[in-house]
């Protein structure tokens, strides 16, 4: 008997393979995006998945190289790598116009990946954009001044995280990949809607984050919410009801 939650591959010339689940259906096409070392069997990439197959909306998930099941080394890639992964995806499976929806880091790669999208194929090929305490520009805020010095001078930071029982790296090529390609300084040209959920009580990205990304936006269709008690995973049973609910709204006007 075939699993359901089993990936499919997605072989390339000269990059690791890339694993993903992809269900066909209504457009656009969900794209979820998780977070720094996270991959596509957390909880709210599997309950929108399985909400979208549910519905007959089309849904693809996947695992940035490096992560999950997918080929690779983790300390290899960049931000611009994991930009390539999702395009490349993107472009092999979701025909048509996407709601990119981002959790964390994933919330930079979204912005990433439809500037790319957009600048490539024009305004309509993202219908909108939902981030999950999204953190564009972390590498400029997310540290230290002395933990700067580190990752450049020894090549990577390690940190104890509670989210995994492995450390956090963050190497010197993700941190210059990232520094490169900050984008709360100035105008972000989407116009697309955008939804912005943020935990009040996120301890890892602050909520003014997705004010400064509200603001740097250059679409009048941005929407910030704040969850009273939520954390930056924003996972519990209502968190998730409220993504799902964030994401049909756009997948369907």
């Amino acid at each position: 008997m075939n699993d359901p939650t089993a990936p499919d591959y997605l072989d390339r010339s000269g990059r690791p393979r890339l694993a993903y689940r992809y269900t066909a259906g209504t457009k656009p096409t969900i794209v979820f995006l998780p977070g720094y070392m996270s991959d596509m069997a957390g909880g709210k990439a599997t309950a929108l998945f399985d909400w979208a197959a549910a519905e007959g909306h089309a849904c693809l998930l996947l695992d940035y190289a490096g992560c999950g099941l997918s080929g690779g080394l983790f300390a290899d890639q960049t931000l611009l790598d994991w930009r390539g992964d999702v395009l490349d995806l993107v472009d092999a499976k979701a025909e048509g116009p996407v709601v990119i929806t981002g959790s964390s880091m994933g919330g930079w790669l979204m912005l990433l990946t439809a500037l790319a999208l957009v600048q490539r194929d024009g305004p309509g090929r993202v219908a909108g954009l939902v981030g999950i305490a999204a953190a564009p520009d972390f590498t400029d805020w997310g540290f230290s001044d002395a933990e700067k010095a580190i990752i450049l001078a020894e090549g990577a930071l390690v940190e104890e995280t509670p989210y995994s029982d492995q450390p956090y790296v963050t190497t010197r090529g993700f941190f210059q990949s990232g520094e490169a390609n900050r984008l709360l300084d100035t105008e972000i040209p989407l116009t697309c809607p955008v939804r912005l959920l943020h935990g009040e009580e996120d301890g890892d990205v602050p909520s003014h984050i997705s004010l400064r990304l509200s603001a740097a936006l250059a679409s009048a269709d941005v929407q910030v919410t704040l969850v009273k008690g939520g954390d930056h995973r924003l996972s519990r049973d209502t968190d998730i009801g409220l993504l799902i609910d964030t994401v049909a709204r756009l997948a369907t006007n």
